[in-house]
C-alpha cells in the first residue's frame, strides 16, 4: 500500500458543462457549512462566468442527502477570534453578505437546490436566487436567534415579505419550515422530490428544445403537501402582531 496521503477534495467544487455552470458546497461532514474559503471560491466562480458566453446558467447544490447548507461555520469563527484574529467575523460576514447580493443580482439564471438542511448562511445563498427549489427533505430556518443574533444573509428580507406574521414568527422562534411552509411563506419557488434531481441537473444541462430554466423546473415540479404554516395563521398573526416580545410572550403563554 502506498504510503503517499491521498489528495483532498476542495470544498466547492466548480464544474462547466453544456452551458451549465454549477457550483457543488463540499463539506457534508460539516453539513456543508460555509468558510471564507467557501464564499470566496464561489464569488470567483460568477466572476468567470458572468461574461462567459458558454455558461448560460448557474446550478448551486450541496454534496450529500442531508442538506445544501447548515450555515455558517461557526466553530471555524469561533476558534479564528480566541486564536487571536478579532476581525474573521466581520470578514466573514462582509464576503456573505457580499455574495448573497451577488447571486440576488446576478445577471444569468440561477438555480439553487435546497435539499435537506438549509439553515442561516444556507438561506443567504438559497434564498435570493431566482429559482429555488425545495424537496421532502427540506428543512430551512433561520436560528440565528437561538445564539444571540438576528436573522442575517438576507434573512430580515425575505421574513419581512412573508404573509401575515409568518416573518415574526420564524424571526423570533428559528422554526424550522419543510419545503410546503418554505414555498408558502416565500422562501422557495418549487417542490421536487429529491429522487428527481438528478434528471433535473441533466435537463438544466442539455436545456431541452433551448427552454427557461424555470420552463424545465415545471416539467419536475409537483404539488406538496399542504403547509402547516399556513393551517396556523389565525394564531400565528394573532400573537406575532403585538408590539412588544414582552407581550409577544403573554399572548403565548394564554393560548389554550
Amino acid at each position: 500500500m502506498s504510503d503517499t496521503a491521498q489528495p483532498t477534495e476542495p470544498n466547492v467544487l466548480v464544474r462547466r458543462a453544456g452551458g451549465l455552470g454549477r457550483l457543488t458546497l463540499n463539506r457534508p461532514r460539516a453539513l456543508n457549512a460555509l468558510d471564507l474559503g467557501m464564499i470566496e471560491t464561489l464569488g470567483a466562480a460568477l466572476d468567470a462566468w458572468e461574461h462567459d458566453i458558454d455558461v448560460q446558467l448557474v446550478v448551486l447544490d450541496g454534496t450529500g442527502e442531508r442538506g445544501l447548507c447548515a450555515g455558517g461555520d461557526i466553530r471555524g469563527l469561533y476558534e479564528q477570534i480566541v486564536g487571536g484574529d478579532p476581525d474573521g467575523m466581520g470578514r466573514f460576514l462582509r464576503a456573505e453578505y457580499a455574495l448573497d447580493a451577488r447571486i440576488a443580482e446576478y445577471p444569468k439564471p440561477i438555480v439553487v437546490l435546497a435539499d435537506g438542511i438549509t439553515m442561516g448562511g444556507g438561506i443567504g445563498l438559497a434564498g435570493h436566487a431566482p429559482v429555488r427549489i425545495v424537496t421532502e427533505r427540506s428543512k430551512l430556518a433561520m436560528p440565528e436567534t437561538r445564539i444571540g443574533f438576528t436573522p442575517d444573509a438576507g434573512g430580515s428580507w425575505l421574513l419581512g415579505r412573508a404573509p401575515g406574521r409568518i416573518g415574526e414568527y420564524l424571526a423570533l422562534t428559528g422554526a424550522s419550515m419543510d419545503g410546503s411552509d418554505a414555498i408558502y411563506a416565500g422562501f422557495a419557488d418549487h417542490f421536487v422530490p429529491s429522487a428527481h434531481l438528478g434528471d433535473l441537473r441533466d435537463a438544466l444541462q442539455t436545456r431541452a428544445h433551448q427552454s427557461t430554466p424555470t420552463e424545465l423546473v415545471q416539467l419536475f415540479d409537483e404539488t406538496p403537501q399542504p403547509s402547516a404554516l399556513a393551517a396556523q395563521r389565525d394564531w400565528i398573526d394573532d400573537t406575532f402582531a403585538a408590539d412588544s416580545v414582552a407581550e409577544i410572550a403573554e399572548r403565548l403563554r394564554a393560548r389554550p
